[in-house]
Protein backbone atom coordinates (compact mmCIF):
# COMPACT_ATOMS: atom_id res chain seq x y z
CA UNK A 1 0.00 0.00 0.00
CA UNK A 2 1.63 3.46 -0.61
CA UNK A 3 1.81 6.31 1.53
CA UNK A 4 -0.37 9.14 1.26
CA UNK A 5 0.08 12.31 2.97
CA UNK A 6 -2.89 15.19 4.18
CA UNK A 7 -1.69 18.82 3.44
CA UNK A 8 -1.22 19.67 7.14
CA UNK A 9 1.15 16.96 6.91
CA UNK A 10 2.94 18.08 3.66
CA UNK A 11 2.67 21.76 4.98
CA UNK A 12 4.26 20.53 8.25
CA UNK A 13 7.35 18.68 6.29
CA UNK A 14 7.83 21.64 3.94
CA UNK A 15 7.42 24.53 6.99
CA UNK A 16 4.42 26.11 5.17
CA UNK A 17 0.92 27.07 6.14
CA UNK A 18 -1.90 23.75 4.83
CA UNK A 19 -3.60 27.01 2.74
CA UNK A 20 -0.01 27.41 0.96
CA UNK A 21 0.10 23.64 0.23
CA UNK A 22 -4.23 23.49 -0.89
CA UNK A 23 -2.81 25.81 -3.14
CA UNK A 24 -0.38 23.94 -4.58
CA UNK A 25 -2.83 21.58 -5.05
CA UNK A 26 -5.85 22.97 -6.69
CA UNK A 27 -3.27 24.52 -9.30
CA UNK A 28 -2.21 21.40 -10.05
CA UNK A 29 1.82 22.15 -8.84
CA UNK A 30 1.53 18.93 -6.62
CA UNK A 31 -0.33 15.88 -7.72
CA UNK A 32 -3.40 13.87 -5.30
CA UNK A 33 -6.59 13.26 -5.14
CA UNK A 34 -9.42 14.25 -3.19
CA UNK A 35 -11.27 11.97 -0.82
CA UNK A 36 -14.28 10.61 -2.28
CA UNK A 37 -17.68 12.75 -0.52
CA UNK A 38 -15.28 14.90 0.71
CA UNK A 39 -13.09 17.74 0.06
CA UNK A 40 -10.09 16.39 2.10
CA UNK A 41 -6.87 16.06 -0.62
CA UNK A 42 -4.53 13.16 0.17
CA UNK A 43 -0.76 13.47 -1.37
CA UNK A 44 0.91 9.75 -2.65
CA UNK A 45 4.03 10.21 -1.67
CA UNK A 46 5.58 9.53 -5.37
CA UNK A 47 3.57 12.72 -6.05
CA UNK A 48 5.32 14.45 -3.06
CA UNK A 49 8.71 13.70 -3.87
CA UNK A 50 8.62 14.41 -7.34
CA UNK A 51 7.46 17.81 -6.34
CA UNK A 52 10.16 18.51 -3.52
CA UNK A 53 12.76 17.73 -6.37
CA UNK A 54 11.11 19.75 -8.90
CA UNK A 55 10.98 22.95 -6.64
CA UNK A 56 14.20 21.99 -4.79
CA UNK A 57 12.43 21.86 -1.24
CA UNK A 58 14.99 19.72 1.00
CA UNK A 59 13.08 16.87 3.78
CA UNK A 60 15.71 15.14 4.75
CA UNK A 61 13.33 12.57 6.52
CA UNK A 62 9.75 11.93 5.15
CA UNK A 63 8.11 10.48 7.68
CA UNK A 64 8.85 12.87 10.35
CA UNK A 65 5.42 14.17 10.42
CA UNK A 66 4.43 10.67 11.49
CA UNK A 67 6.09 11.26 15.27
CA UNK A 68 5.14 12.88 17.82
CA UNK A 69 7.59 15.27 19.49
CA UNK A 70 7.97 16.34 22.93
CA UNK A 71 10.99 18.68 24.14
CA UNK A 72 10.65 18.91 28.20
CA UNK A 73 12.74 22.24 29.33
CA UNK A 74 14.06 22.22 32.94
CA UNK A 75 11.76 19.42 34.57
CA UNK A 76 13.43 17.61 37.42
CA UNK A 77 13.65 13.81 36.90
CA UNK A 78 10.62 12.39 39.07
CA UNK A 79 8.05 14.88 36.52
CA UNK A 80 10.07 13.23 33.18
CA UNK A 81 9.67 9.64 34.97
CA UNK A 82 6.17 9.84 35.84
CA UNK A 83 5.73 11.13 32.23
CA UNK A 84 7.22 8.33 30.42
CA UNK A 85 5.57 6.13 32.84
CA UNK A 86 1.83 7.61 31.96
CA UNK A 87 2.84 8.01 27.90
CA UNK A 88 6.03 5.79 26.94
CA UNK A 89 8.24 6.42 24.13
CA UNK A 90 6.71 4.72 21.53
CA UNK A 91 7.50 4.73 17.53
CA UNK A 92 4.63 7.51 17.02
CA UNK A 93 6.26 9.77 20.47
CA UNK A 94 9.96 10.81 21.30
CA UNK A 95 11.36 12.51 24.06
CA UNK A 96 13.84 15.71 24.15
CA UNK A 97 15.09 16.64 27.86
CA UNK A 98 17.20 19.60 28.32
CA UNK A 99 17.90 21.73 31.41
CA UNK A 100 18.52 25.44 29.70
CA UNK A 101 17.27 27.52 27.48
CA UNK A 102 20.55 27.43 25.55
CA UNK A 103 20.12 23.64 24.92
CA UNK A 104 15.82 24.79 24.30
CA UNK A 105 16.88 26.97 21.22
CA UNK A 106 19.35 24.05 19.59
CA UNK A 107 16.54 21.33 20.45
CA UNK A 108 14.21 23.29 18.46
CA UNK A 109 16.13 23.38 15.39
CA UNK A 110 17.15 19.82 15.44
CA UNK A 111 14.23 17.97 17.24
CA UNK A 112 11.11 20.01 15.84
CA UNK A 113 8.95 19.52 18.87
CA UNK A 114 5.04 19.35 18.51
CA UNK A 115 5.11 20.46 22.42
CA UNK A 116 7.17 21.78 24.86
CA UNK A 117 6.80 21.14 28.42
CA UNK A 118 8.87 24.34 30.67
CA UNK A 119 9.08 23.85 34.27
CA UNK A 120 9.33 27.53 35.50
CA UNK A 121 11.33 26.09 38.39
CA UNK A 122 14.09 25.91 36.21
CA UNK A 123 13.74 30.41 36.38
CA UNK A 124 10.55 32.01 35.45
CA UNK A 125 12.52 35.02 33.47
CA UNK A 126 14.45 32.46 31.73
CA UNK A 127 11.21 30.06 30.61
CA UNK A 128 8.84 33.36 29.70
CA UNK A 129 12.39 34.30 27.17
CA UNK A 130 12.27 30.99 25.92
CA UNK A 131 8.08 31.11 25.12
CA UNK A 132 8.83 34.70 23.71
CA UNK A 133 11.75 33.59 21.33
CA UNK A 134 9.06 30.38 20.05
CA UNK A 135 6.19 32.56 19.47
CA UNK A 136 8.23 35.24 17.18
CA UNK A 137 9.05 32.42 15.07
CA UNK A 138 6.52 31.63 12.50
CA UNK A 139 7.72 28.36 11.58
CA UNK A 140 7.36 27.42 15.52
CA UNK A 141 3.33 28.61 15.50
CA UNK A 142 1.56 25.57 15.85
CA UNK A 143 4.08 24.09 18.76
CA UNK A 144 2.23 24.08 21.76
CA UNK A 145 3.90 25.26 25.00
CA UNK A 146 2.79 23.96 28.20
CA UNK A 147 3.79 25.87 31.75
CA UNK A 148 4.52 24.11 35.14
CA UNK A 149 4.20 26.67 37.22
CA UNK A 150 5.87 27.03 41.09
CA UNK A 151 3.23 27.13 44.33
CA UNK A 152 3.61 30.64 44.52
CA UNK A 153 2.11 32.06 41.33
CA UNK A 154 -0.68 33.84 41.37
CA UNK A 155 -2.59 34.77 38.57
CA UNK A 156 -2.24 31.76 36.19
CA UNK A 157 -4.45 33.37 33.33
CA UNK A 158 -1.49 35.91 32.64
CA UNK A 159 0.73 33.35 30.78
CA UNK A 160 -1.54 32.50 28.13
CA UNK A 161 -0.36 36.37 26.98
CA UNK A 162 2.96 35.17 27.23
CA UNK A 163 2.34 32.97 25.15
CA UNK A 164 1.88 29.19 26.67
CA UNK A 165 -1.15 27.20 25.35
CA UNK A 166 -1.51 25.72 28.86
CA UNK A 167 -0.22 26.25 32.17
CA UNK A 168 -0.55 24.06 35.30
CA UNK A 169 0.31 24.99 39.02
CA UNK A 170 2.33 22.95 41.52
CA UNK A 171 0.57 20.51 42.82
CA UNK A 172 -0.82 19.08 39.70
CA UNK A 173 -1.55 15.69 38.72
CA UNK A 174 0.56 14.43 35.91
CA UNK A 175 -2.50 13.03 34.43
CA UNK A 176 -3.64 16.00 33.63
CA UNK A 177 -0.51 17.09 31.52
CA UNK A 178 -0.65 13.70 29.70
CA UNK A 179 -4.53 14.20 28.91
CA UNK A 180 -3.45 17.83 27.58
CA UNK A 181 -0.48 16.39 25.45
CA UNK A 182 -2.67 13.39 24.33
CA UNK A 183 -5.52 16.22 23.34
CA UNK A 184 -2.80 17.67 20.90
CA UNK A 185 -1.76 14.07 19.06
Amino acid sequence: MKKCFTTGQVAKMCHVTPRTVSKWFDTGRIKGYVIPGGRDRRIPREDLVRFLHEYGIHVSEMDVEEVYHILIVGADELLVGRLGELMPEEDSIKYGIVDSAFDAGIMMECFHPDTIIIDLAMGRSEAIHIVRTIRRNQRYERVSVIGLACEDELELHLFASLGFSDMFKRPFDVCDIVAAIRSRI
